[in-house]
């Protein structure tokens, strides 16, 4: 669930990796004495929250991917706004490729078939290019054309850029480099070991036909999103986690969005629904 496609090693996609390694070395000045402050690391967290799990995980997966609940259009755009802010492509790129994954998940066709090993899945399949991109304009008819959309899949970079000088102006140097590169980079590998970690370790409720686990610390820092093989068992739920062990943070925020009205058609399990 990232930034680039692959599904078979093809030419090495020099942007992404020049991108990961630039965004991965900004992030080790963290450990540099000048550069840390509670305050920063404080904002690494809140964001952390609002582009990984208002973004990435409520907002581009459950929302937009799959639909799994209604919101009115401008909470929508907030929490793509959100996801775009974690960095990981335009949205647009974004839920195309993750369509894709399920229609063929572990298989030949899916960009980070876990049969491919761990480093594949985590974030090796996006190191390299592929013809997948060419299929998302396929995958992504309802969102493709919304002009908001488009804004957030061309010019994701330059936002995180704007977003990274106000944090100067608040906080210097070490607001830039926790709550921009520590925490994009944080953001990035928590996203991944949805790819990677939750169809190699953990358990199986479900037959999902594929090697997708529920996987309990993935579920801790991706707020939720680690119950992947309940998830896989049924896309379309806005509910991952189902036993009452299964924490879901996610979950719990639309479950108060339910009740403030800002979201309808909220759709569950059919085991729950029936």
């Amino acid at each position: 669930m990232t930034i680039a496609t692959s599904t078979t090693k093809n030419s090495p996609d020099w942007a992404i990796i020049i991108y990961m390694a630039f965004l991965h070395l900004g992030a080790l000045f963290a450990f540099f004495p000048s550069n840390f402050s509670w305050a920063a690391i404080g904002l690494a967290l809140v964001m952390h929250w609002v582009t990984g799990g208002l973004g990435i995980t409520l907002g581009f997966h459950r929302l937009v991917t799959h639909r799994s609940f209604q919101a009115p259009k401008w909470l929508e755009y907030f929490l793509v706004f959100c996801g775009t802010l974690a960095c990981e492509g335009g949205p647009i790129d974004w839920v195309g490729l993750h369509r894709l994954h399920h229609l063929h998940s572990d298989q030949q066709a899916d960009p980070h078939d876990s049969n491919k090993g761990f480093w594949w899945s985590h974030m090796g399949w996006m190191l390299f290019e592929t013809p997948a991109r060419a299929e998302i304009p396929r995958f992504t008819k309802d969102i493709g054309d919304d002009p908001f959309y488009k804004f957030c899949q061309a010019y994701f970079i330059p936002i995180q850029v704007a977003l990274g000088i106000l944090f100067y102006f608040l906080g210097g140097w070490p607001f830039v480099v926790w709550g921009i590169f520590v925490r994009l980079v944080v953001v990035f590998h928590c996203t991944w070991f949805v790819n990677s970690a939750t169809h190699k370790f953990g358990y199986e409720t479900y037959d999902a036909g594929d090697r997708s686990k529920n996987c309990w610390w993935v579920a801790v820092v991706t707020y939720g999103e680690g119950w992947h093989n309940n998830h896989h068992a049924f896309q379309y739920s806005a509910r991952h986690g189902i036993e009452w062990w299964e924490i879901d943070l996610t979950w719990m925020t639309i479950q108060l969005l339910q009740a403030l009205g800002l979201a309808t058609k909220v759709k569950l399990p059919e085991l729950e629904q029936s």
